[in-house]
């Protein structure tokens, strides 16, 4: 890649890193990570995020088309395929320049491919949580359409797309937090107030009623403070 290209390419780069932060919600933040890939990556027609949670279980985050949710569907049915190992090998990137041919590594997957019409694929780690794993996946309904460029912008994407994503989710994990703080609060004061107990002896309420029912506790919080009745109280 010439000093040119490369210089045009952290241009565009760096214009998505901004348009990444700005983004309202994570789901924007995954959509945009999709849409930029399309458009940066040369030889990507479509691209998706998913998540591989536990062993096997597989859910599109985002998708530019139909052909990468039913990608997804299929490796998860399979329990393989090289995005699946990019979620869960986070230091190998994968990079399959012909589906079309015969893939002795994924003998359950690439038939699927092949009838979705995909050529070839890449995939890379986007991020790990607990055992959740999530990758970026590019595609292209063509074989041979990625080149040592494609892949060397696609991990610059990838890496630029993962510190995006884990400030949005941040973002919105506080978020959820802090609403969380505010109706607690809320529920531990008419919970005091309607049965004069203490702040502790409240929350001691709040906490078996959540285990009681098998119900998280900001919820059984935001029921007490819609309802003013602690659930399953007579």
């Amino acid at each position: 890649m010439s000093e040119h290209t490369w210089e045009a390419l952290a241009t565009r780069m760096a214009e998505m890193a901004r348009v990444l932060l700005v983004q309202e919600s994570v789901q924007d933040t995954l959509d945009q990570i999709a849409r930029h890939a399309v458009v940066l990556v040369p030889g990507c027609e479509y691209a998706g995020v998913l998540t591989v949670e536990g062993r096997r279980k597989v859910r599109t985050l985002s998708a530019t088309d139909d052909l990468v949710r039913r990608s997804d569907a299929a490796q998860e049915e399979a329990g393989e395929g090289p995005c699946f190992d990019a979620a869960r090998r986070p230091h190998q990137i994968y990079r399959i320049d012909d589906m079309t041919s015969r893939v002795r590594r994924w003998p359950r997957y690439a038939p699927h491919a092949r009838e979705l019409g995909i050529g070839s694929m890449m995939g890379f780690l986007l991020f790990t949580e607990d055992d959740n794993l999530g990758a970026l996946d590019l595609y292209s309904t063509k074989p041979q359409q990625f080149t040592d460029q494609s892949e060397q912008t696609a991990w610059i994407l990838a890496s630029h797309a993962a510190v995006a994503f884990s400030s949005a989710r941040s973002h919105a994990q506080l978020a959820t937090a802090l609403e969380s703080r505010h109706d607690i609060g809320e529920a531990l004061g008419i919970i005091m107030e309607r049965y004069k107990v203490s702040e502790d002896e409240a929350f001691a309420v709040l906490k078996k009623s959540s285990q009681d029912h098998n119900v998280k506790l900001r919820e059984i919080a935001r029921r007490v403070s819609e309802t003013g009745r602690i659930p399953g109280a007579r």
